[in-house]
């Protein structure tokens, strides 16, 4: 069951309009339970989710095939980086009021979203570096290094650096939801102040730091969760968020790993378009640990 302040800061309603109701029920009476075929302008389908806009976004520079599913792959990347940047943003602000039931079922909700956004990656799965060639001087310095979208994701998970908002100085909008987002504690900063207030060991200064500066591991916190981990008893709401964050965290590295595979079969380890050495790039921050003490403290109990 949710807990109190969940269910308060719940902002959908949870019946639906009376009147619209007995719209689709007479509807459906007329129609004889056969869905409406006849419109004056375009469908509301259409219309509800943009599908016009969305189609006409798909403009590929060449005659190469796999050009299409190589944008299309990417835009739908960006698509559910948004998703889940909501449904994260959602469970750290349900750990900063101390709901923690209410930020796990987000946090499950977002491990549901990161499985589709890893799954987009079967997209590229068959194209072959010659198709690739084809079409890569089409797009020249764009590199997915600077897509905003994925740059909020690394901010909430505590991978900071001012530095990366650069490439965005033209665009003040998005410069703005970025420097809120390194200015803010991270998801997992969220998490470990909610260890702190609960009395757990960890530390004054990483429950209140400097939110601008990557978060640096800490024996201290290794040992609050190892403490979390002693009670895993279903009841236990701490135990309970430390493996939806593992959950969370894994599925991030499943796609830092899916993004390598793509890349090494598609150009090797030719220098990458934004400028990076391409795959060794992509090899180191494959190997980085998401919120790593919930990772360094398996070789210790």
């Amino acid at each position: 069951m949710l807990s109190t302040t969940s269910a308060q800061q719940c902002p959908y309603a949870p019946t639906e309009d009376v009147g619209a109701a007995e719209a689709r029920a007479s509807r459906a009476e007329s129609n004889g339970g056969k869905p409406t075929l006849s419109f004056d302008k375009n469908t509301p389908y259409v219309d509800y989710a943009g599908i016009d806009t969305l189609l006409s976004l798909q403009n590929p520079r060449t005659k190469e095939p796999a050009e299409s599913a190589f944008i299309i792959g990417t835009q739908v990347m960006e698509l559910v980086f948004a998703l889940i940047q909501q449904r994260w943003e959602q469970a750290r602000d349900a750990l900063e009021v101390d709901d923690v039931p209410g930020a796990v079922a987000w946090l499950r909700s977002a491990c549901n979203a990161q499985d589709v956004l890893n799954s987009t990656w079967g997209l590229f799965s068959d194209m072959t570096p010659t198709q690739f060639n084809r079409f890569r001087d089409s797009f020249g310095e764009a590199s997915g290094f600077q897509s905003y979208s994925y740059r909020k994701l690394e901010f909430l998970l505590g991978h900071k650096s001012a530095a990366m908002i650069r490439p965005h100085k033209a665009m003040s909008g998005v410069v703005t939801d970025l420097t809120d987002l390194l200015e803010r504690p991270s998801l997992y900063d969220a998490a470990l102040r909610l260890l702190h207030r609960r009395g757990l060991p960890v530390p004054d200064t990483s429950a209140e730091r400097d939110w601008t500066e990557d978060y640096e591991p800490s024996a201290e916190v290794e040992r609050a969760w190892v403490e979390v981990y002693a009670d895993d008893r279903p009841g236990n709401e701490l135990y309970l968020l430390a493996e939806a964050l593992v959950d969370v965290a894994e599925r991030v590295t499943r796609w830092r790993q899916l993004h390598l595979a793509a890349v090494k079969r598609t150009m090797g380890g030719k220098p990458g378009s934004g400028g990076s050495n391409g795959l060794n790039w992509l090899a180191r921050n494959a190997e980085k640990d998401v919120f790593p003490e919930l990772w360094s403290l398996r070789s210790t109990i």
